[in-house]
């Protein structure tokens, strides 16, 4: 029972839910590290240990969701009769976040928690705003904020009106950092530099496999004559999805400035949208602004190209912690694993291009 104590306290301060891959390797490694506690006629040797590990962590996670633990306490089940009697999610980290519900910060409770956000939202409404405070509180109020989001997993316009803050492109940014510890532009504008020549590279080599979106997309990248750093990330982003056989279709959204925006968005939930120039003389068109679109609204624009609303968009759907859309699912899983180097797991399509990537 010690053994299996230290073991289930360990374990979560890496992990609160292990797969069970990775209850076997500890299982595997203790019989490996003391062979005096391998077990007699068990093929593995382990198996009892592996399935004593994973009911030992569970009961631990009991006594910490008791103490008042708010990372496993999303995960109680409810009785029938409760607010909340819909069918039982877990709510996990999925995606390599680093601080998914993280406890609230020593002497804050919900009301004081609550005071702080108030009075965020009151500094949002100045004309002139104090960036040293709003940053300073929406740090403190994280643990708040998490928790609304991962529980009660409400409507993004729900969370506009009681955190506006965090649909600022500074805040997305920080949020995403607390999250998951990593820089969002730096990191996705590095992999872009560093992936960028080789996913080009694929997509000419095996253009006629995916027919003439592929095509049309690099016959436009090579008509261009200046910025060609930016247009080289931009096909590079758009012809992702085309290469991992996702569809794009509702995802990059494009629009004439003189179009009426509610009648483009209609129907998309997570989205990019690319408002041109209405120039018919215009041999190609300006882009007049770049937009990031979550159910069905605006929520960011005026950004300067493509990668930079990609970039936001998924600091995003982690800071939300919205689920990857079905016809995108690949997309973003090889942004999240190749690009972010987040979490392990991965669908064999994704871990063939990044073994691709990687050569």
């Amino acid at each position: 029972m010690d053994i299996l104590d230290k073991l289930a306290q360990a374990i979560f301060e890496i992990k609160s839910y292990p797969k069970k891959d990775e209850l076997e390797s500890v299982a595997s490694a203790l019989v490996l590290k003391y062979p005096c506690l391998k077990e007699p006629g068990s093929i593995k040797g382990y198996d009892g240990w592996k399935t004593s590990i994973r009911y030992k962590l569970g009961n631990y996670r009991s006594k910490l969701r008791q103490a008042g633990c708010i990372e496993v306490d999303v995960n109680r089940k409810r009785k029938v009769g409760d607010e909340d009697d819909s069918s039982f999610t877990l709510k996990k980290p999925k995606r390599g976040e680093v601080n998914h519900v993280p406890d609230y910060p020593q002497h804050h409770d919900d009301s004081t928690l609550e005071e702080e956000r108030v009075a965020l939202v009151d500094e949002m409404k100045k004309k002139k705003k104090n960036i040293t405070l709003i940053r300073h509180k929406m740090e403190l109020t994280f643990s708040l904020r998490r928790r609304e989001v991962v529980e009660g997993q409400p409507m993004v316009s729900e969370v506009q009106e009681r955190w506006p803050a965090l649909f600022s492109i500074e805040e997305i940014s920080e949020e995403f950092r607390r999250i998951t510890s990593r820089d969002l532009l730096g990191t996705l504008s590095a992999s872009l530099d560093k992936y960028v020549p080789h996913l080009l590279r694929f997509y000419r080599t095996r253009k006629g496999a995916f027919g003439q979106k592929m095509e049309d997309l690099l016959e436009k990248l090579d008509e261009q004559t200046s910025d060609i750093v930016s247009h080289r990330k931009t096909a590079a982003l758009r012809g992702l999805p085309i290469f991992v056989r996702d569809d794009p279709t509702q995802f990059f959204l494009e629009c004439l400035d003189t179009d009426h925006e509610k009648r483009v968005l209609r129907g998309a939930s997570v989205a990019i949208l690319t408002i041109i120039e209405d120039d018919d003389a215009a041999i190609s068109p300006n882009v007049r602004d770049v937009a990031v679109v979550l159910e069905g609204t605006i929520v960011l624009h005026d950004l300067p190209d493509l990668s930079t609303a990609f970039a936001y968009l998924f600091g995003l759907l982690y800071a939300m912690n919205i689920d990857y859309q079905k016809e995108m699912r690949y997309t973003f899983e090889g942004i999240q694993t190749i690009f972010f180097e987040l979490g392990s797991q991965c669908s064999l399509r994704i871990r063939s291009l990044k073994t691709k990537l990687l050569l």
